[in-house]
């Protein structure tokens, strides 16, 4: 009975999220739409704004039209202003209305707070939500000012400062729009703002929950297991797809002769991060070489951390994952980490998240197939770059996005939603599914498998 009950909260809280979200991007677009969002006399298409508000609100930054060509100053503070709740979920900015008017929290709301971050317990909510705006103002307020020294000497005052905050929250938001019109290639020469930028994203992608362990760890002394795999998870892809990006790219050959070798490791650096769902970029990804172009799929897929502002299928469902595989062939029976061993019920959770995600992503890659048209000298790459880019919540294109069909942005938008909000609490606020608890269990027979 237990368990049935916690299912129809877990539903009934599903469908408020995937609601919440929609109410989000409705009032987005209602914003977009107004004459004051665009520059001049130009009008924008219905889909292309809503999709523009779908994409700043599950923050990903695939973009229809130009965000620094075709959005004016108000349009482009509509976009910075939804990737920011987008980023640390609505709820959580109505928790903030809620102690500003100093109204107690319900325990409602308190259950949407812990499942739009993820948390564990109902009582991490508070203590939680503390380091979430923390760490949020600490983070962006910290980049920005970093950002203003180049910035306002490149612009001056006014434009300067602008810039930084609005680069400075994309970052962290993990968001990938930008007001430069070609996203960071104009500053691939520029070590210094890519160290900051890179900072940022890892900053917003690592998540709230290990921040939190981490700058509690003097007081102590230990991780959670959750930490402690995201850590190491996320450390070895960094470092993994470092290596490997020298390799495919020849150390980015396609780079002027005369380029350092230092901005080539902060570039290849930056190549590495940007991936886990941030969208931004320094050099045409249509120009890398089809291994680099590969890796970033995987990468895109995988994700960053839960609870962060990142998505895909997250690095503790590729750890876990990861663990299981590695126990496997060595004929162990558990899955241990760090001296603790992960549940069944974890294990299989993340090989359903794996097995919906590979469902959803082939659905809409077919569907895309029959409905876009692939241009000479790419391959099926160019469409399923796209896909993963969208479902990853990441914002990276080979030049799809802008030439999308309606229907291909309607699906785009889909997988944008299904990457921000969550496969499960997608599918689960769709499906009327009922608990039951079998009275009968059957026999058990194994099958052969591979």
């Amino acid at each position: 009975m237990e368990k049935i009950k916690q299912s129809k909260l877990f539903d009934t809280l599903s469908k408020k999220m995937v609601w919440g979200f929609i109410f989000l991007i409705t009032l987005g677009t209602v914003f977009l739409s107004l004459p004051a969002a665009t520059q001049g006399a130009q009008g924008t298409r219905f889909i292309d704004t809503v999709f523009t508000a779908a994409s700043a609100t599950c923050i990903t930054g695939l973009t229809v039209v130009n965000t620094a060509q075709h959005w004016s100053f108000f349009g482009q503070v509509v976009i910075l202003i939804l990737s920011e709740i987008g980023a640390l979920g609505y709820m959580t900015f109505a928790v903030l209305l809620f102690n500003i008017i100093r109204r107690n929290i319900g325990l409602s709301t308190q259950l949407m707070v812990k499942e739009s971050l993820n948390l564990e317990n109902l009582s991490d909510t508070k203590s939680v939500l503390k380091y979430v705006f923390g760490l949020s103002a600490l983070f962006q307020i910290g980049g920005a000012i970093l950002l203003a020294f180049d910035f306002v000497d490149r612009y001056g005052w006014k434009r300067g400062l602008y810039v930084s905050v609005y680069h400075s929250v994309m970052s962290f938001c993990n968001a990938g729009f930008d007001v430069f019109g070609d996203s960071l290639m104009g500053f691939r020469d520029d070590s210094y703002l890519l160290i900051v930028t890179i900072i940022l994203i890892i900053g917003g992608g690592l998540g709230f929950l290990v921040w939190r362990d981490l700058l509690l760890f003097h007081e102590r002394h230990r991780l959670s297991l959750n930490s402690k795999l995201t850590l190491v998870t996320t450390g070895t892809l960094f470092v993994v797809g470092f290596v490997l990006l020298l390799i495919t790219e020849k150390d980015l050959s396609l780079l002027p002769k005369g380029t350092s070798w230092i901005n080539r490791t902060v570039n290849t650096l930056f190549l590495s991060v940007t991936p886990r769902t941030a969208g931004l970029i320094t050099l045409p990804t249509s120009d890398l070489q089809s291994g680099s172009v590969f890796l970033l799929m995987i990468l895109m897929f995988v994700g960053g951390t839960p609870g962060s502002t990142a998505g895909g299928i997250k690095t503790t469902t590729f750890g876990v994952l990861m663990l299981q595989s590695i126990a496997q062939l060595r004929g162990k029976k558990d899955v241990e980490f760090s001296r603790r061993r992960f549940s069944q019920s974890n294990i299989s959770r993340a090989l359903l998240l794996v097995f919906l995600a590979s469902i959803v992503i082939v659905l809409a890659t077919l569907i895309l197939t029959q409905t876009e048209r692939i241009p000479k000298g790419f391959g099926l790459e160019y469409i399923v770059f796209e896909v993963l880019s969208a479902f990853g919540t990441v914002g990276l294109s080979l030049g799809l996005t802008p030439h999308l069909t309606v229907i291909g942005k309607i699906v785009i938008m889909l997988l944008m939603f299904i990457g921000r909000v969550g496969i499960f609490t997608s599918l689960y606020s769709l499906s009327k599914r009922q608990t039951k608890v079998n009275q009968i269990r059957y026999p058990e027979e194994n099958i052969l498998i591979g």
